[in-house]
């Protein structure tokens, strides 16, 4: 034996093994994207260099062999440096999506892709479970969220983005129809934790802590939970049949929920601090933002927020015939339905910018012009006139377009000498909303009047006290931003309670240049939308507007998805180590070595462009199968790897063994599952039996959710079998 030191740990090795080989067997991590034992020693990727004493150069530790009193350090300050570079030259030629654009877009990192995949395949029970990984209140969310994970859909570059929203909305009622998914609860770990806010982030927040193990208390100042779910979305968009549902399930986890409980009224922050291990302030922004134009403080003039509370509590304010809203995004949508609903004849919806500029949602703009809405575009409140104190009127400035602002859109400028006055019979802001600061006045505040929150870790100005959603630093955002937010928190927190720290470090992706996408050989495929009541019908009711999918049309749109996430993604060795160091590929950034291309059979898929050029799939098929079906093709910047004459795998001797596919570090082999739509799963898997030909056999077991999505050969016998992958299946399913 050959005794050496490692990173300070004495070890002891076989006389004649590689110094990788003796860092493994001591448990000692060294990161190798070419290296297996299957095949002979390659040297390709160049990250598993080492330092060793006394030695000036880098030794690649899958091929230097260890020697008497060697004392290796395997993370170096030089070591790093080194693998650094590797990895930044490697991504830098590595043209492949980890994750999908609609989760990366996703503020709550909802994998999209995932459950639109397993909607397609008609997995319904697993889509829900994945939303709720991330989303507790998945029905709600579905109807109200204005889908920033749509803007990134690719499919528009197509036609039209996925409906993503609403293909939510259709698994969690699919759910909600069945016997509702309750998610497993750890044992209870004794911590005790209070969270002051019923609405999207308290109760996030609250669910996922509760299936920590914490015994999570939530108290709210309304008579029900759900914040502005409840209390700021109308009855036709969300139903509050369905929230309730929701919160049930919340409650099923253990979460107690305590109503009609008013900070600084019935407690304090401090006083739950004392009997609790954390406390998470999640107190909303209840509070409607002021125009600041002249005759604000008449009768009649109301604040948006103000008045669909009022009209959901059931004791709406008197708002006449003839109503004007100011704003333009989707309070001032829901505001100018709601009027329609309550009667009013003539409603109109003043807003200083163009349709175009409008941030509310399209569907909602569009679908309030058919109930009647009218809008005034290019005008701004000058003044509210009112006679005997009530309001009577509006003095319209009219507007144009002039250069664009931080925003993005270009900023509204007054007309000179041009007004409009309209009658009204009262008017409803909806410009936005804000914090009720005398509710938090034990934490600290910014100068937007908001509470001071670290970004990170969630903190405030009093120790073991959280804050996130609307009440904190940027202010009143949509609820899918609460929902992230409370569950980043959720992590902060549990890290507090067991002193440990939390990771913030953002890991590294890969993301394809949108540039170079070529979409010409895609179907054109109309988005689908799920039916609505007629105009007619439903400006005279609460009655919720969509109809929702059907299962047919919800499989339809489902499989529009274009698939761009990896499939690989869970178990990518390249993305594992690429991870672990502050990489930057840009620095490298030039023309990609191979274009972005696929070739599959019936059971293998590759693509070129993610390829590393490692070599562990042509070696293992010429040293291990004997069968060189694929080989390095080309010199220099351009080899890739592909069949002679860059065939087809199918016009190949490839014999589908799958080793090639087990040994790709990357996404380049893929191995297809028994699903139509392919989707990137968190597969588990099992190493399991099976009789061959009279002789027992090993293969790979993929299960997801306990469904078995792939059989996979694990041996020489089943390698050479000639067994299709159904034929397996069907040879597991009978042995199980």
């Amino acid at each position: 034996m050959v005794n050496l030191t490692i990173n300070g740990k004495a070890v002891q090795a076989a006389e004649g093994s590689t110094i990788l080989e003796a860092a493994r067997g001591a448990g000692i991590y060294i990161p190798t994207l070419c290296y297996d034992e299957a095949v002979e020693v390659y040297g390709a990727c160049g990250l598993c260099v080492v330092e060793a004493e006394g030695i000036p150069k880098l030794l690649r530790s899958c091929s230097a062999k260890v020697s008497e009193g060697m004392n290796i350090n395997t993370e170096s300050e030089r070591v790093v440096q080194s693998r650094k570079v590797a990895m930044e030259l490697l991504m830098s030629a590595h043209d492949g999506d980890c994750v999908a654009p609609c989760q990366l877009n996703c503020p709550a990192r909802t994998d999209c892709q995932g459950y639109v995949g397993l909607i397609a395949n008609g997995e319904y029970e697993s889509a829900l479970k994945l939303i709720k990984n991330k989303i507790p209140l998945p029905a709600s969310i579905g109807r109200v969220c204005p889908h920033p994970c749509e803007k990134a859909c690719r499919r528009k570059n197509v036609e039209e983005p996925i409906n993503i929203a609403q293909l939510k909305a259709f698994a969690a009622d699919m759910d909600l129809k069945a016997e509702s998914y309750v998610p497993d609860v750890k044992p209870a770990t004794g911590k005790k934790i209070a969270i002051i806010g019923g609405g999207p982030a308290g109760l996030t927040a609250a669910y996922y802590l509760a299936q920590l193990g914490h015994s999570v208390t939530v108290y709210d100042m309304m008579e029900k939970m759900g914040g502005m779910l409840r209390y700021g979305i109308p009855q036709y968009r969300l139903p509050k049949e369905v929230l309730d549902k929701e919160i049930a399930i919340i409650e099923k986890t253990g979460v107690k929920l305590l109503n009609n409980k008013k900070l600084g009224v019935d407690f304090t922050i401090k006083s739950l601090k004392e009997e609790n291990d954390a406390v998470i302030v999640a107190v909303g922004a209840w509070k409607s933002s002021s125009m600041r134009t002249k005759g604000e403080e008449l009768e009649g003039v109301y604040g948006g927020i103000d008045f669909l509370r009022s009209v959901i509590k059931g004791n709406p304010f008197e708002i006449g015939e003839k109503v004007a809203i100011c704003g333009g995004g989707n309070t001032a949508m829901d505001a100018c339905r709601t009027a329609v609903r309550l009667g009013a004849k003539e409603v109109y919806v003043v807003y200083r910018r163009t349709r175009n500029e409008m941030p509310a949602d399209e569907l909602e703009i569009n679908e309030a012009e058919e109930e009647g809405v009218v809008y005034k575009f290019l005008t701004n409140p000058l003044s509210f006139n009112g006679e005997n104190g009530k309001v009577s009127s509006i003095t319209l400035q009219i507007m144009e377009l002039g250069e664009p602002d931080a925003s993005g859109r270009r900023r509204p400028v007054p007309v000179e000498g041009k007004t409009e006055e309209i009658a009204v019979d009262s008017v409803i802001l909806a410009i936005g909303q804000k914090l009720v600061q005398e509710d938090v006045q034990e934490l600290e505040l910014n100068e937007r009047g908001n509470i001071t929150a670290d970004p990170d870790f969630f903190t405030t100005s009093i120790e073991g006290v959280f804050a996130i959603g609307d009440a904190t630093n940027r202010g009143a955002s949509i609820a899918i931003e609460a929902i992230g937010e409370a569950d980043r928190c959720v992590k902060a927190v549990d890290a507090y309670l067991n002193g440990i720290d939390v990771e913030t470090r953002i890991p590294y992706i890969s993301k394809r240049d949108e540039s170079t996408i070529d979409y010409s050989d895609r179907e054109k495929k109309s988005r689908l939308t799920p039916k609505v009541l007629a105009p007619e019908v439903r400006n005279k009711s609460f009655d919720e507007v969509s109809l929702g999918f059907t299962e047919e049309e919800a499989k339809e749109e489902a499989n529009r998805c274009l698939e761009c996430g990896c499939r690989e993604y869970y178990k990518c060795k390249l993305l594992n180590v690429a991870q672990r160091y502050d990489i930057n590929p840009e620095r490298f950034k030039g023309e990609m070595p191979q274009k972005y291309s696929r070739d599959e059979n019936a059971f293998i898929e590759r693509n070129t462009s993610k390829c590393i050029l490692c070599g562990l799939c042509v070696r293992s098929c010429r040293e291990v199968m004997d069968i060189h079906a694929i080989g390095l093709m080309g010199r220099g910047f351009k080899t890739d790897v592909s069949p002679a004459f860059a065939l087809p795998l199918d016009q190949t001797k490839c014999n589908n063994c799958g080793l090639c596919v087990q040994l790709c570090p990357t996404g380049s082999l893929t191995e297809k599952f028994n699903l139509p739509k392919q989707v990137p799963l968190d597969e588990q898997y099992s190493e399991e039996f099976v009789e061959i030909d009279g002789k027992k056999s090993s293969v790979l077991v993929s299960r997801y959710n306990g469904k078995v999505l792939r059989v996979i050969p694990n041996d020489e016998i089943s390698r050479n079998s000639g067994m299709t992958r159904e034929e397996l299946m069907w040879l597991f399913e009978g042995n199980d």
